[in-house]
């Protein structure tokens, strides 16, 4: 497994990582950075991602499973660990790596003095500039990057290596080597050529974290001696210039022949300059983390780095205690220190003046003064970009400008066609307006004057088909909502389960086909209204769900634990006796009071007689766009019919009325004769004509028969059923939905009884 790991689902394409990978070894892709390890050197830059997309793989598991193996385990503290583990004393940092189980605990600056003698050896034979090999960042930079530098590297193991060859040649391979550093190129390193000298590489967070997952308190632990050999002044490797004092290197101020530098941008552009033969020192001592190993990536950032510097001065000083074992005493050979670097570049290739010019063009940059350089892709330049895009290293998308410019040209498009669809809409919802001029419906819309732009809650009352949700919807259009959704929900036409998951949502795996997490209408209604119809026909179990919305202003999802706030309006409406529901047990007393703050009683038709001819020609309107139908009007037997009609369905049914008179109209003038026969009896009645005595035709006969019969059979199913409308429709063999439509041709109005009538 490759050490840093990216998450794909965290990813933001910020591009961070991207701006702060020196050599660019991150690949948009897929729309996700992700890391290429045949260019990365483990500098750990990337690790500073806002949205945690990648982080360092975690090693303490394969840890844990060594020490619980048996097999000796050997623990080896970077020469930094002072600056980490400041508030103990090295002693008890022995003693609490001792009791997680390593049988040994080593300063890994012995490795420093190790390789101080080839060092020295090189520097009098080399006749060429010579790189240190310490740093492993350094050498994949130049492994990968610059591999014309391949013969100038010191041909010597880091100290970390060195380390691990030290003591394995001593206890044996089967020993399991621990390096504890702040390094996380270590981590690299140790899975190529070094595999073998080092078993895992932790850094010290990770070795902390341990501690504590174990329960050992360093602190409270009494002091005990390091083991292997001390190593002096290696100590002092991990500072600025240590390794020029540990290997033994004089300079001096106007020393041009060996340079000592650190940090990203020294080691990149010494090693471009060496590459380009602009300069040509003996000896160039590079670290690619500013501040030295003191301040590698797995640092303490809490603490500035010259009282970090003077924590390890100070225990170089100290000289902590040493239990050197006879084998580390009596051995006067080193192990083979050697090493050897091969070409892992990855030609990319390389594009022509065209196909720079041609994806700049793709972004808008026709002339140089196109090309920002904002660097917000994470590239230095567009023509870095560019090439980057040529190589599939980066994407197009990435350029910000070309972004912006591109959201404001759609967002211009969209402008306009919201402007479009905002006149549809207005226009159309001229459709939607309450008509009439009756008494009745003159209080109705004063009350909704009132009321709509309050926060408060409404109950709607009135029979079925006389426009409860026409009521709502200009509730809502008066309110200070009114730029927010409005959510319908007709609670009669969904089961009790599916009305809970429409209404409140439900978690992946909460029922049986919930394969993932689903937002409730009342969440969608966030900030706007929610208009619940039918609601005298919801279960105690919603009702109660319900009640919490009111009082609490949260919905907790099926499955959910948790609770989520919304800000949602109520309006409810019911064509049924609510107070007998509280009365008689099927409807909650709290929630009646707290739907009942404010209602409005919508008159039936039959008491709106003289808003007939109205609403008559309001509904021939819509029937004539809706059909596409040339039609003048009504004639004036018609119009009285239907005032002196009880209508049964209310408004509802007057328009499905208008609507089929329509289709069967022929000459452009609806009649009396247009309208079912029932309206002829109605007028004729009016009039004082004894229907019963009266000659009509058999067809007319005929539909007169056939309405009252479907009537009647439909109210023995209902009657049969105690009301249940959904045991009804199956009784009669016919799909609710057709159940329902039929309850509302012939206006029927649905009253549940506590049990069904026994046949």
């Amino acid at each position: 497994m490759e050490p840093i790991v990216t998450y794909k689902e965290r990813c933001r394409c910020c591009y961070s990582c991207v701006r702060s990978c020196p050599v660019k070894a991150i690949k948009v892709d897929e729309g996700f950075a992700q890391i290429m390890y045949d260019r990365c050197i483990g500098c750990g830059n990337c690790l500073s991602c806002p949205q945690n997309a990648k982080v360092v793989v975690d090693r303490m598991v394969r840890t844990q499973e060594m020490l619980a193996s048996g097999s000796p385990v050997v623990a080896v503290l970077g020469s930094s660990f002072p600056a980490f583990f400041h508030s103990l004393q090295p002693g008890q940092l022995v003693a609490a790596l001792k009791s997680l189980g390593f049988c040994e605990v080593h300063e890994g600056a012995y490795g420093a003095r190790m390789i101080a003698g080839n060092y020295r050896d090189a520097l009098r034979t080399s006749d060429q500039p010579l790189i240190s090999s310490h740093c492993p960042a350094v050498v994949d930079l130049i492994e990968r990057h610059y591999p014309s530098l391949l013969p100038n590297i010191m041909p010597s193991v880091s100290p970390m290596i060195a380390m691990g060859r030290f003591i394995k040649s001593i206890l044996g391979e089967e020993t399991k080597v621990v390096y504890v550093s702040t390094c996380i190129a270590a981590k690299f390193e140790i899975q190529g050529e070094a595999s073998k000298a080092i078993d895992v590489v932790l850094t010290y967070q990770e070795m902390d974290k341990l501690l504590k997952n174990r329960g050992i308190t360093p602190a409270s632990l009494a002091e005990m001696p390091f083991d292997g050999v001390d190593p002096g002044a290696g100590r002092l490797f991990s500072l600025s210039g240590g390794p020029l004092k540990v290997f033994d290197i004089q300079t001096d101020f106007q020393d041009n022949e060996t340079i000592s530098a650190e940090g990203e941008a020294h080691t990149i552009g010494i090693i471009r300059d060496l590459a380009a033969g602009r300069i040509s020192p003996t000896f160039v001592d590079l670290r690619f983390c500013d501040g030295g190993c003191v301040d590698g990536p797995a640092r303490d950032k809490g603490l500035h780095h010259f009282f970090k510097r003077k924590l390890i001065v100070c225990h170089n000083s100290a000289t902590p205690p040493y239990d050197t074992a006879p084998h580390y005493r009596s051995t006067a050979l080193l192990p083979d220190l050697a090493r050897s670097y091969s070409d892992k570049s990855l030609k990319l290739a390389t594009p022509g003046k065209d196909d720079i010019r041609r994806i700049l063009h793709s972004t808008n940059k026709f002339t140089q003064g196109d090309e920002l350089n904002c660097r917000a892709c994470g590239y230095n330049s567009c023509r870095e970009h560019a090439v980057a895009v040529f190589q599939g290293l980066a994407d197009i998308n990435m350029c910000l400008p070309h972004n912006m410019r591109l959201i404001e040209e759609e967002r211009g498009r969209l402008m306009q066609k919201f402007e479009l669809v905002q006149r549809e809409l207005d226009r159309q919802a001229g459709d939607d307006l309450i008509v009439g001029s009756d008494p009745g419906i003159r209080e109705v819309m004063e009350l909704i004057r009132q009321v709509g732009p309050t926060p408060t809650t409404v109950l709607i009352r009135g029979e079925t088909g006389t426009g409860k949700e026409l009521t709502a919807r200009a509730i809502h259009r008066q309110s200070q909502r009114n730029d927010k959704p409005l959510v319908t929900v007709n609670c009669t036409t969904l089961t009790d389960s599916l009305l809970e998951s429409e209404l409140f949502g439900h978690k992946k795996g909460s029922f049986t086909g919930a394969i993932a997490d689903k937002k409730g209408l009342f969440e969608a209604a966030n900030g706007g209204t929610i208009f619940l119809d039918e609601i005298g026909d919801i279960t105690p179990k919603l009702q109660a769900e319900l009640l919490r919305v009111l009082d609490m202003g949260e919905v907790r999802p099926v499955g959910g634990v948790t609770a989520k706030k919304v800000d949602v309006r109520l309006i409810a409406a019911t064509n049924k006796d609510l107070e007998l529901g509280v009365k008689e047990g099927w409807f909650r007393e709290d929630l009646y009071y707290r739907l009942n703050v404010f209602f409005i009683e919508l008159p039936p038709l039959r008491n709106r007689a003289e808003s007939v001819p109205e609403l008559a020609r309001h509904f021939l309107g819509k029937a004539r766009k809706k059909l596409n139908k040339s039609i003048a009007g009504i004639e004036d037997r018609a119009v009285k019919a239907m005032q002196h009609y009880p209508w049964p369905g209310n408004i509802r049914e007057m328009q499905n009325v208008i609507e089929r008179s329509a289709v069967l109209v022929k000459d452009g003038i609806i009649r009396l004769e247009n309208l079912p026969t029932i309206f002829t009896d109605t007028y004729e009645s009016c009039l004082g004509v004894d229907v019963n005595r009266r000659r009509v035709s058999y067809r007319a006969e005929r539909e007169l028969q056939v309405v009252r019969t479907e009537k009647n059979i439909i109210m023995r199913y209902l009657e049969e059923t105690g009301g249940n409308v959904a045991k009804a429709a199956r009784q009669a063999n016919l799909p609710r939905r057709t159940f329902y439509r039929l309850l509302e041709k012939h206006g029927i109005e649905v009253v549940r009884h506590s049990k069904p009538l026994s046949g």
